[in-house]
């Protein structure tokens, strides 16, 4: 009865210290006066008793993301997407080109994850650019195709395989030696050993 009585006198800030069940209340102290003192309290019960967590526990970015789409809508997309493919082929076609040219292989797939780490690397540049070395993002690219490797094994075709392990050990050589190449310190070359003193 004395519960029912408490319930009655809720306001907005008599219920902070409470749980959704009123059980808290009871633990903070029975007596009608003492409603101030727990309310100053209200932030140390509720992380003795966790209600926030429950509604915090969801990090800001599960936050952001969307539900996934229905199985409808995928449909509906992949239906959309293929027709669009089907209107860019016949484009390609027209021009003279193959459709054939531009589809894309686990091969092609691999080569292009190869093509990146070579550039991150500076071992590859594009045509009158100077080389430029991201090598946290060749570590990156690396660690992707060994993923691949991890994550395909025994579900490739032989020549798949071969090229994707040809592809990491080429990869992790040049990693080695560009890494080798830049914690070394400068060495001075000839030309720069005749000037005057």
């Amino acid at each position: 009865m004395a519960e029912k009585k408490h319930e009655d006198s809720f306001t907005v800030t008599d219920r902070r210290p409470f749980t959704s069940d009123g059980e808290l209340r009871k633990e903070t102290g029975g007596d009608r006066e003492a409603p101030k003192p727990v309310a100053s309290a209200t932030p140390q019960a509720q992380a003795e008793k966790m209600p926030p967590p429950q509604n915090t526990s969801v990090t800001p970015l599960d936050r952001e993301i969307p539900p996934p789409p229905t199985k409808a809508e995928q449909d509906a997309q992949a239906a959309a997407y293929r027709q669009s493919s089907k209107d860019l082929d016949s484009e390609v076609e027209l021009s003279g080109r193959s459709a054939k040219e531009f589809e894309m292989t686990f091969e092609r797939f691999l080569a292009s994850l190869y093509m990146t780490a070579m550039l991150q690397l500076g071992l590859m540049r594009e045509q009158g650019a100077q080389p430029q070395i991201d090598i946290i993002g060749a570590r990156q690219t690396i660690d992707t195709l060994s993923l691949i490797a991890e994550k395909t094994k025994g579900n490739l075709t032989r020549a798949e395989e071969n090229f994707l392990q040809n592809s990491l050990y080429e990869l992790r050589m040049a990693y080695v030696e560009v890494t080798n190449a830049l914690a070394r310190p400068p060495q001075p070359g000839p030309a720069t050993g005749t000037g005057g003193r």
